[in-house]
């Protein structure tokens, strides 16, 4: 164990451990503190049971003296899933199987066992959503944050498109420093778009090339600037008289991109809300201002924006982000990077008007 691994355990002690001296002795490394009120010697070692690292802790005279032992080992926590969880995820199971058989063209009624042309949508489309939100748990579960497991949110198939709602995490417990609240909201975004580009990729490689008939009636799906470049790419030369019909995976991957695109909005408590803060503090205010007024002249391409801003004003209320106790420690090169990397994954992914339906 390095000092900079020690201090990185004992980072995870904020709220709990206040550190006064710190040491090395005999190649271990020693922080001496006192506990801070509201916390005890449990919550203590509870944390650092999480630790790769081996620990020792001893009270004595009102201090608290905390050693590394350096010795490596590895931990695997499986988590209980609850049977609320599991229901839902089941149940979006379900109902994401029945939305891709249903663009399939299947009748699930006549033959149910059709259900399972659904399964290339609803695999990639959970993929997607599952990755985002356990990159969310991971790094909560990192920075001794309590989250909960995902909640995955079913949808009737005939009443909303894709069959689900989305999914998300429930934050337990506060998020004391600015670079886990970073760290936490970027991980969703990032391991999303990480699954959705390739899911894309390969969608697009399997979707059909088919003339565009004018008189035609259906969904338009707007286009970001990755894809164009993916399709310009894949369908290179495409005749103005042509479009393409997505598959479902490239349907399902290009719903990651529309996710990952609006999580990314630096408003409120969304991914993009937790990422500005972390980085301007209180100066995300106006950003955040501004952003949520954007939505008024996006509204007018296509009111996609109008009902995701009144979702804002109902879930959340506001478009300030809550504090957080640290906001003075300034964040890292690497973890500003990570902000940046997600300013150009946003940029990537808008899409001006998600949804058109022709007139």
């Amino acid at each position: 164990m390095n000092e900079a691994q020690f201090r990185q355990t004992l980072a995870k002690l904020d709220g709990e451990f206040l550190m006064q001296k710190i040491g090395e002795s005999n190649g271990k490394w020693i922080a001496v503190g006192r506990i801070l009120t509201g916390s005890d010697l449990a919550d203590i070692q509870r944390i650092l049971n999480k630790e790769p690292f081996d620990y020792t802790v001893r009270s004595e005279n009102g201090m608290l003296t905390i050693t590394g032992i350096g010795e490596d080992r590895v931990i695997l926590r499986i988590p209980k899933i609850p049977k609320l969880h599991l229901g839902l995820f089941l149940a979006t199971v379900l109902t994401t199987l029945l939305a891709g058989a249903m663009m399939e063209g299947a009748n699930i009624f006549s033959n149910p066992m059709e259900i399972t042309k659904g399964i290339p949508f609803s695999f990639t489309l959970l993929l997607i959503l599952g990755c985002h939100e356990f990159g969310h748990y991971y790094y909560a579960m990192k920075h001794n944050v309590d989250a909960t497991l995902p909640y995955f949110i079913p949808a009737p198939p005939f009443l909303f498109l894709i069959g689900t709602f989305g999914a998300f995490i429930k934050i337990n417990s506060p998020i004391y420093r600015r670079d886990a609240l970073l760290q936490i909201g970027a991980a969703g975004p990032i391991a999303g778009f990480v699954i959705a580009v390739p899911a894309l990729v390969i969608g697009l490689l399997l979707s059909d090339v088919v003339a565009v008939d004018s008189e035609q009636v259906g969904i338009i799906l707007g286009d970001s600037i990755l894809m164009k470049m993916l399709t310009a790419i894949i369908h290179p030369g495409l005749p103005e008289n042509m479009d393409i019909l997505l598959h479902p995976i490239a349907f399902a991957g290009w719903i990651g991109l529309l996710v990952t695109m609006l999580n990314l909005l630096p408003i409120g408590q969304l991914d993009g809300g937790h990422i500005a803060y972390a980085m301007l503090g209180d100066k995300h205010k106006q950003l955040a201002k501004a952003a949520f007024l954007a939505l008024i002249p996006l509204s007018f391409l296509s009111l996609n924006w109008l009902i995701w801003g009144l979702l804002i004003l109902v879930l959340m209320r506001t478009t300030k982000h809550p504090p957080i106790q640290d906001m003075y420690t300034p964040l890292s090169a690497q973890n500003q990077n990570v902000g940046y990397a997600c300013l150009v994954i946003f940029i990537l992914c808008f899409i001006p008007a998600p949804f058109q339906f022709p007139g």
